[in-house]
């Protein structure tokens, strides 16, 4: 490993080439598209599986809606691929013809589009929108676009998938999210019948977790994930109904990306075990399944399956190079890689490989995490640790790559990522104990992590920080308000410390899931007050920097709620928003000016270096209303006021 340090644009600069979405194979096989940001946007591209040869295909595909996904799928017939896309300001179905004659848009819905799938004769498109307020299912013709609405309820009907019959399959949900309806129809919607209801399996993203029921070649047969057996497993149920559904291959461990064979003998799929993701490969006869790819480190995602059966793609990332397009011969489980997104100039070898360790908890739980120590470590010299906490909170660090905690163990940072009570990919019980408790057994879990950092001889114990996105962004409120001298920096970002006021402010998918983890308002009115951080910050001891996107939609207060609690509470803090966002902080300038300003927070509280105001190019950190020992930040739009004095943005320096 080389010693010099990477710099913030080296790290930044490494991007995930194979995207984060299924590749999909041509009809005919000779070509693999996925979606890339090869050559700087977001474009649909192209690899020849044999040549290995990469085009691009679209120029200004554009991007998508808020929680969207673009979702590639070729036409059963080879002509078109089918995209989503907001292009026009809004998210519509494109189709991309194969010779490249024309990229045109297909729906005129003006709603989300969740979902969708081809018919096998390649005339329509089965598509969720929610475009007259309920999720609905839509059925749109490729010759002329004219729509037909197939479903007219106030449940949630998602997902269809198409028949070898040309029946529609698709999932509804009901208003808690928790339970599935898997419903047969006629294509033109007539005839409707329940073939299988799931219960108790929460789906934080309307009907994405449960996902497709996928039919068969032969039309008997679907697959489906559930929770019934205590672990997220695949199943198979008949398609007309009337018979037990069963596990494919059960394991107590997640499996997901459940695809059929073209002929319908084998099931490939995704299976978890403590963050390393393998494809493996089930007969549709029994008997145990065929790890295809075995990763001692990485991951592998979304496969896909070339019509001849013959191979898959597949994406796979490890924590040291994101994800890339690869194949695996299917009978020899030979690999290939398509795309390559890691840089050159010894870049690779500076790039830091954590290490998996585990560590007991308050009540015996063993907790599993992620060790990342600055490359090149110094003997005798000890280093200030950061707790890094997951969004979700049913989520899980995986082994993948992690940009952000990359750059601060090149700061001179340990870093641990740990899967706390509450994460998902360690079943149910494990996922599920943190309900109505939120703030408390998953703080203590994530003191015992700083007990851990306290045991390593690298360690400077007196100086250590907390931070995270999202949930990670509550943990980090939690530190503040719950612990006193046990954390000597927090950074929540894009946090939420009143689940009260969350709840009246918020978009549906994050009110059912407080509905869910805490009960209903107002008889659960007290579990929102219990698991609120923003009511005990008046015994804080650890200082705060408050981060946050300027509040495009879906935009929130939290942050700038918990920093005038602060505030008033006369505690130091930093308080930051960044122009252009939505609450998250995504955009690449201002991803390098948070980091930036990240590195300066914890390293005047943690290494004790004196924060000078920047003359690096970098925009200054400013006050909110000065009172209190330290509060140093407030945005107004797209500039900066220091003591009502406006000063002009500046990018940030490496």
């Amino acid at each position: 490993m080389g010693t010099a340090k990477l710099t913030i644009d080296q790290i930044l600069a490494i991007k995930a080439h194979g995207g984060v979405e299924q590749p999909r194979w041509s009809p005919d096989g000779s070509q693999i598209v996925f979606i890339s940001g090869l050559g700087g946007a977001t474009e649909l591209w192209s690899a020849d599986p044999a040549s290995g040869l990469l085009k691009q295909l679209t120029v200004g595909m554009g991007g998508v809606g808020h929680l969207a996904v673009f979702m590639p799928q070729w036409s059963p017939n080879g002509e078109y691929v089918a995209y989503v896309s907001a292009k026009t300001g809004v998210d519509e179905i494109w189709l991309y013809a194969r010779d490249g004659s024309a990229d045109r848009q297909l729906t005129c819905l003006g709603g989300r589009i969740e979902a969708f799938s081809w018919s096998p004769d390649s005339q329509s498109i089965a598509l969720t929108s929610n475009c007259f307020g309920a999720f609905d299912i839509f059925r749109v013709n490729v010759a002329d676009g004219a729509t037909a609405r197939l479903t007219n309820g106030t449940n949630y009907d998602v997902y269809p998938w198409f028949t070898p019959d040309g029946k529609i399959l698709f999932v509804r949900l009901n208003d808690a999210w928790t339970d599935h309806d898997v419903i047969l129809m006629n294509a033109d919607g007539s005839n409707p019948c329940i073939v299988l209801t799931d219960r108790n399996f929460f789906d934080y993203h309307y009907g994405r977790t449960f996902n497709y029921p996928k039919v068969s070649p032969d039309g008997k047969t679907f697959l489906f994930r559930s929770h019934r057996s205590g672990w997220i497993n695949v199943w198979a149920a008949p398609v007309e109904g009337g018979g037990a559904p069963c596990q494919i291959a059960p394991a107590e461990a997640d499996q997901s990306d459940a695809m059929w064979s073209p002929d319908g003998s084998q099931i490939a799929y995704i299976e978890n075990h403590n963050g390393t993701l393998d494809l493996r490969v089930v007969s549709v006869q029994g008997g145990a399944p065929r790890v295809l790819v075995a990763p001692s480190v990485g991951s592998c995602t979304v496969p896909s399956w070339s019509p001849d059966g013959k191979q898959l793609t597949y994406l796979f990332g490890t924590p040291t190079s994101p994800n890339d397009v690869w194949t695996v011969d299917a009978a020899t489980g030979a690999t290939r890689q398509l795309t390559h997104s890691m840089l050159g100039g010894g870049v690779k070898d500076r790039i830091v490989a954590p290490k998996k360790i585990a560590y007991k908890t308050f009540d015996g739980l063993m907790i599993n995490a992620y060790l990342y120590t600055p490359p090149a470590p110094l003997n005798g010299q000890r280093y200030p640790g950061i707790m890094w906490i997951h969004g979700g909170p049913t989520s899980q660090y995986m082994d993948t790559f992690q940009a952000n905690v990359q750059f601060f163990t090149q700061q001179g940072y340990v870093v641990l990522l740990p899967n706390i009570r509450g994460s998902s990919g360690y079943g149910r019980h494990f996922e599920d104990l943190n309900d109505r408790d939120w703030g408390h057994g998953d703080l203590q879990d994530v003191i015992a992590g700083v007990e851990y950092l306290k045991t390593l001889d690298m360690i400077d114990s007196n100086n250590i920080g907390i931070t995270g996105t999202s949930y990670g962004g509550i943990m980090s409120m939690d530190a503040v308000a719950f612990t006193q001298n046990v954390f000597q920096a927090a950074i929540p970002c894009s946090g939420y410390g009143n689940f009260m006021h969350m709840a009246d402010e918020q978009e549906l998918r994050h009110i059912k899931l407080l509905e869910y983890e805490f009960g209903k308002l107002p008889e659960a009115e007290a579990i929102y007050r219990y698991c609120s951080p923003i009511f005990s910050v008046a015994q804080a001891t650890t200082p705060c920097f408050l981060i946050h996107g300027e509040g495009r939609y879906p935009g929130s207060s939290s942050s700038r709620d918990f920093a005038l609690a602060l505030e008033m509470a006369y505690k130091p803090f930093w308080y930051k928003s960044y122009p252009g966002e939505t609450y998250y902080v995504a955009s690449p300038a201002n991803v390098k000016q948070m980091l930036g300003d990240m590195k300066d927070f914890f390293d005047l509280y943690l290494k004790h270096i004196p924060y000078n105001r920047p003359d690096d190019g970098r925009r200054p950190l400013t006050h909110l209303s000065g009172v209190g020992n330290g509060a140093r930040t407030v945005p107004v739009s797209n500039r900066v006021v220091n003591n009502g004095v406006i000063t002009p943005s500046r990018d940030v320096a490496n």
